[in-house]
């Protein structure tokens, strides 16, 4: 039997790990020199009460060690395994698996299909489809990795603050934009975060990401709303991501827009208010 593991970048929870059969490693953080793991002793409400309190937050790779001793522990009670990090392109911890892979004599499988938070999460669970289908662990890595490109998130940032605090953008450059209200609206496709647009206001922010999924939609993706999942997440703003919800039922009538947590990983680096239309492709 085939397992799947993956990491707490895809915002599986270790409760919903256990519902779903698969297996999570929580990602580490340094909160003011501790070593803190996304799920165990770190939940996404202390995460950014910290944060807005201005305490230094910084990512982290899980080591070696962590890695091997979560798949030991799987190996144990299955014959292959299948994990699915993070985007190698986002960090290097997919990159360290793959190398720690060769140890394991075909019994690992790590797949570099350049997602994060809910379109890897949604990755897993085409996995666990492909388990069901019978397909060996070899396979299943090599189909996600031909859909890497089926996905894309796009993700609207309540303010530059953080951005700045990690050194991603200057303080004068941070200062300008909180001074304009520019809201800048991100994207992850394939390996890079990468700057979309720029919005001014809330509605406009909210628009250029809805036209942006329809785009993918038309042109990359069938043609066809029922051919695509569609995901609102959010970085410590839930209300906001139940009202965008009800924004884009008419836009996305014959679609089920499930609402998820951006991953720490991401809102590490976003800061609280943020919201994300993602999509993704159907395997099947």
């Amino acid at each position: 039997m085939t397992a799947i593991v993956t990491d707490s970048n895809s915002g599986i929870t270790q409760e919903e790990a256990r519902e779903l059969g698969v297996f999570v490693l929580p990602m580490p953080f340094m909160i003011e020199d501790v070593i803190y793991y996304e799920g165990k002793d770190l939940t996404q409400e202390t995460f950014y009460k910290r944060m807005e309190a201005g305490e230094r937050i910084s990512t982290s790779q899980p080591t070696p060690e962590e890695v091997t001793r979560l798949w030991e522990e799987v190996l144990k009670e299955h014959e292959q395994l299948v994990y699915i990090p993070m985007s190698s392109g986002l960090s290097g911890s997919c990159q360290t698996a793959q190398l720690l892979a060769g140890d394991y004599e075909g019994r690992v499988f790590v797949t570099d299909n350049q997602r994060i938070s809910v379109t890897q999460r949604q990755s897993v669970k085409d996995a666990l489809l492909l388990v069901r289908e019978g397909m060996d662990a070899g396979r299943i890595r090599d189909t996600l990795e031909e859909d890497r490109f089926h996905s894309s998130i796009y993700i609207m940032l309540e303010t530059l603050t953080y951005l700045k605090r990690g050194g991603r953008i200057t303080p004068a450059a941070a200062a300008l934009g909180n001074i304009l209200r520019l809201k800048p609206v991100l994207q992850i496709q394939g390996e890079k975060l990468d700057a979309f647009a720029k919005a001014r206001t809330l509605a406009q922010g909210k628009s250029i990401m809805t036209n942006a999924v329809k785009n993918d939609i038309a042109r990359r993706f069938g043609g066809k709303e029922a051919g695509v999942r569609l995901f609102i997440a959010h970085s410590h703003n839930e209300a906001g991501a139940q009202a965008f919800r009800e924004e884009l039922r008419s836009e996305f009538p014959g679609s089920e827009i499930e609402i998820q947590c951006l991953s720490l990983s991401i809102g590490c680096h976003l800061g609280p208010g943020s919201l994300a239309l993602a999509c993704t492709q159907n395997l099947r």
